[in-house]
């Protein structure tokens, strides 16, 4: 796991903190695999003394699974890699590329969503 998460740093822009909101990146062995997943609520685990954190997330699978993990701040945040059932996993959120909207013509009108006919 550390060389792949080794070769992740290399191509991926990653964030420092995890907010609701965020994509993060996962990254697990057995299965190995890379998926994304969309970070929802973060919760307080008021039931340890240390500070774990109930993270609510979306994986983008198909279908898309809903998933809680219970993790601390280190592992939430790439800095530690962890283990949960005797397996390997990494998460940390990534900055995503953001585009330049287009330049339009003035004359030219702005799109119109295009929705799906029933």
């Amino acid at each position: 796991m550390k060389k792949t998460v080794g070769e992740l740093r290399k191509i991926m822009k990653f964030k420092d903190d995890t907010l609701p909101g965020d994509i993060a990146l996962i990254a697990t062995k057995n299965p190995d695999m890379l998926v994304y997943a969309l970070v929802g609520e973060i919760d307080r685990d008021e039931s340890r003394r240390d500070e774990w954190w109930h993270v609510r997330m979306t994986l983008f699978t198909v279908p898309p699974q809903s998933v809680v993990w219970t993790l601390r701040g280190p592992q939430m945040t790439g800095q530690e890699i962890f283990t949960m059932g005797g397996d390997e996993r990494f998460m940390q959120t990534v900055v995503l590329p953001t585009r330049p909207k287009p330049e339009r013509p003035p004359d030219k009108p702005a799109a119109v969503p295009i929705r799906r006919i029933k």
